[in-house]
């Protein structure tokens, strides 16, 4: 009797956890605004800085990411320049551990590891410093959007001339029409929302 009752209390906490997990991704979500034919006609931008503006939503963003976190163990917080800034700094701080950039080529000072992946139109290159963080660590990468995955990719590749232990990938938003899952499909992933 004992034993059913306490499967009957479980079952009912993680569907309580179930129902308020999925109440703050939907008010994160509301956040998020769409913007049409932005930056080309026919394209849908999902402009973060309306979450942003709201201190609010994007605490409980914050607050969302470091559970998603905390599972994973990571020594070190890496993210990509510029909006990936805006989560891994705060992930970094909460989290207690290290945060390493990775920046567009020729924005970090010291030596660096270089990474160049394809645009749509064209190439862009990112960097890591030499020195960004030790040998055999967890490392998450965060991003605000996994879209067909080449930038992540990129930051991947990077980080992998540390020969990190684990790397596990952070998204706010994945574009899942673009398929950049299967590009990482190596490694795990986390996304708050997708669309």
């Amino acid at each position: 009797m004992f034993r059913k009752n306490t499967f009957f209390v479980l079952k009912k906490s993680v569907l309580l956890c179930k129902i308020f997990w999925t109440e703050k991704v939907m008010n994160i979500k509301e956040k998020i605004r769409v913007v049409p034919d932005f930056p080309t006609p026919g394209i849908q931008f999902y402009d973060i800085t309306t979450l942003l503006n709201d201190p609010q939503a994007y605490r409980e963003t914050i607050n969302t990411m470091v559970q998603i976190a905390k599972k994973f163990e990571p020594d070190v917080v890496v993210a990509l320049e510029s909006r990936g800034f805006f989560f891994g700094t705060n992930l970094a701080f909460q989290l207690g551990v290290p945060f390493v950039p990775v920046r567009k080529k020729g924005k970090l000072p010291f030596k660096t590891y270089q990474e160049t992946y394809l645009l749509e139109y064209g190439s862009a290159t990112m960097e890591i410093h030499t020195d960004a963080m030790a040998e055999n660590q967890n490392v998450l990468i965060i991003d605000d959007v996994l879209a067909t995955g080449g930038s992540m990719t990129a930051a991947v590749n990077l980080v992998n001339h540390f020969h990190p232990k684990d790397i596990h990938l952070l998204f706010l938003m994945e574009l899942e029409a673009l398929k950049g899952r299967k590009k990482l499909s190596k490694y795990s992933i986390d996304s708050l929302l997708t669309v």
